[in-house]
């Protein structure tokens, strides 16, 4: 099953999205500039093998839902989202603000 959702901070809408897969869920919440996401993203081949996609992107780990995914501080982030002032430990809606 797949559920996509607005989810509005301080007045900005981002799109969260929810897959449920077998034994596992993959998160994701993102502006029109960058996203987070559960621990299914590898930032490490996003920075070194798309490095040239200028993704702008953060990781959380231990998140199961949505709401978590708002609240948990990034344990990695892309460079492209460090150059926007989001580092390891930004919590993720605070993340996504500075991805408007």
């Amino acid at each position: 099953m797949i559920t996509l959702a607005p989810i509005v901070i301080e007045g900005h809408t981002f799109n969260a999205v929810t897959v449920l897969l077998p034994k596992t869920t993959l998160l994701t919440i993102s502006s029109d500039k960058g996203y987070i996401m559960c621990g299914a993203l590898d930032v490490g081949l996003l920075n070194d093998k798309l490095a040239d996609r200028q993704i702008i992107a953060g990781r959380a780990v231990g998140v199961r839902t949505i709401e978590q995914l708002l609240e948990a501080p990034l344990e990695s982030v892309t460079l492209e989202a460090e150059k926007r002032g989001i580092f390891k430990g930004t919590i993720g809606k605070d993340a996504l603000l500075k991805m408007l």
